[in-house]
């Protein structure tokens, strides 16, 4: 409502209002619907209001124009206090100059040389990286007016950048044939680079378990072809595409362990541990096809057309041959992997069935499929020459069939969940949890997820809630308080407010990073499968 209380000598007069009237003594306010505020001085209280104001004015509540209602406003008055706000200022896009950028990003975006930044102000920020505890960093603003500067226009540094641009496409187009010309001339010349970690990488672990696998089945597929060839039985040659199929899986096996080995890039940040399970999925698809179709299918056709099978003396030899090699495979692949699950702390059972080593798993569940295979086609076999009768080992191939789909079934969905990244185990995310948690700078944890990436890495992310006062007071521990103190005194404007709070929440704002980098360097360091952690402040 609007209201005036104006006081001049004997006169006094209150404007109609649905709320307060306001009583000032010295000076008039008029306060308009805008929010302005008009002072009007002793000149100004006492001019004369013209009668038809006055009228109109009392004319609007008449009952409250006695003496003693007037008394009785005029003895209460109230204060009314303005409170005093910052104005709000508008951020453009001339603001975001002042961001910093690094030095990769200078050269690369604005097409300058590392001796054009050598005259910039350099200014020490806080790393994000474990390495390196500061690094150096430009204003935005500086870059740009050097680029001109070197450039002359804008127009010349477009022009630069998409002619660079066109240059990278075309070496990304010929990068294929560059690696190929590469190749050729190590063969021409000779390599002699030292014997790379991927080659190591066979001689020990899960490595040196598929290279022992391959051997030894390639040479079990060779004498069992043999000795299919001599006698026709269906259970040999089920025997002997279940060997060519183990080698050919775990050649494939060895070629996802030399591309796990690979140094993360650009494209593939996280790293290529995922080509082991890739790997061993195609094998599982590979044994279900080669190995159980192919079992299957000779097997029916036994059932179909049953034909007399020779001597079977020289298969039980190349049998009992395939036992022996095949069980020492699956004895080196089960101290293996029972090394591994006791480094992890983990039982056998269940470092096999989380498959925490795909490879070895893949050996483990071949060599065991094929020991028992040999058992099924020996027995089918046994049956066969005693009775004579064809359909005891069609139905051995079939029993080899059904045991190699088994397997390749249970490979399938291990590896598949894997792939699509599954969580830890409850326990391990209840321990990342409860540290978190027990830190004083954290107030609260939200939505945390834990995801195994394969290869005992764990990608760790989390919504933390921080205690602005312990982070406050981290801060304040750093400082000179006396002085902290001084500079509060000196503060007499809101223009001396506004910098002294700009400085010290900018610095608040660097220890809460710096919180956040210790609590994942934490992290990492009581649990070393926790590779990538990501917080997020609420």
């Amino acid at each position: 409502g609007w209201q005036t209380s104006m006081k001049s000598g004997s006169l006094s007069c209150i404007l109609p209002c649905n709320r307060f009237p306001v009583q000032l003594m010295s000076q008039v306010r008029v306060y308009t619907s805008n929010g302005q505020k008009k002072d009007l001085g002793s000149e100004d209280t006492n001019r004369s209001i013209p009668e038809e104001t006055l009228h109109k004015v009392g004319t609007g509540r008449q009952d409250m124009t006695n003496a003693g209602q007037k008394q009785s406003f005029l003895k209460e008055p109230i204060q009314v206090k303005v409170k005093a706000v910052l104005k709000k200022r508008e951020y453009g896009p001339k603001y975001t100059q002042n961001n910093f950028i690094t030095g990769v990003r200078a050269i690369n975006e604005f097409c300058l040389k590392s001796s054009d930044l050598d005259q910039l102000r350099k200014i020490k920020r806080r790393s994000p990286h474990d390495d390196t505890e500061t690094f150096t960093v430009y204003l935005r603003s500086d870059v740009e007016a050097k680029s001109l500067e070197v450039w002359g226009s804008p127009e010349a540094l477009a022009r630069e950048r998409k002619r660079r641009k066109e240059a990278e496409i075309k070496y990304r187009e010929n990068l294929f044939r560059n690696q190929r010309l590469l190749r050729e001339y190590k063969e021409f010349f000779g390599n002699t680079k030292p014997r790379s970690s991927a080659a190591a990488m066979f001689f020990k672990g899960p490595g040196k378990v598929v290279m022992v696998a391959i051997c030894i089945n390639g040479l079990n597929f060779f004498f069992k072809l043999l000795a299919w060839v001599y006698t026709g039985s269906a259970s040999m040659f089920s025997e002997a595409i279940h060997s060519l199929a183990d080698t050919c899986n775990q050649a494939l096996l060895a070629l996802g362990i030399s591309q796990s080995a690979r140094t993360p890039d650009p494209s593939h940040p996280y790293g290529f541990t995922n080509m082991r399970y890739i790997a061993s999925l195609i094998s599982g698809v590979g044994i279900f096809m080669m190995g159980a179709g192919l079992s299957w299918y000779h097997g029916i056709i036994g059932l179909l057309h049953p034909h007399p099978i020779e001597s079977l003396v020289w298969a039980y030899c190349i049998l009992a041959g395939s036992l022996v090699s095949e069980g020492a495979t699956l004895l080196v692949a089960i101290n293996e992997i029972r090394r591994s699950a006791r480094a992890k702390g983990l039982s056998f059972y269940q470092y096999v069935v989380q498959s925490r080593d795909p490879s070895t798993n893949v050996v483990l569940l071949e060599d065991a499929a094929a020991v028992l295979s040999v058992a099924v086609a020996a027995t089918c076999m046994g049956l066969t020459s005693l009775t004579g009768n064809p359909y005891y080992d069609s139905v051995g191939s079939l029993g080899v069939g059904t045991l190699l789909g088994t397997v390749s079934a249970f490979l399938i969905y291990t590896n598949t969940e894997a792939l699509l990244g599954r969580s830890i185990q409850p326990e391990q995310l209840q321990r990342l949890t409860e540290l978190l948690e027990s830190d004083p700078v954290v107030r609260a944890i939200h939505d945390v997820k834990a995801t195994d990436m394969g290869m005992s890495k764990v990608r760790f992310k989390a919504e933390v809630d921080f205690d602005g006062r312990v982070v406050t007071r981290s801060y304040l521990e750093k400082q000179d308080i006396e002085q902290l103190l001084q500079e509060i005194q000196q503060v007499k404007t809101l223009e001396e407010l506004e910098a002294f709070m700009l400085k010290h929440g900018e610095n608040i704002i660097d220890t809460l990073g710096a919180e956040v980098d210790r609590l994942e360097k934490d992290l990492k360091q009581r649990n070393p499968d926790v590779r990538h952690v990501d917080l997020e402040i609420l």
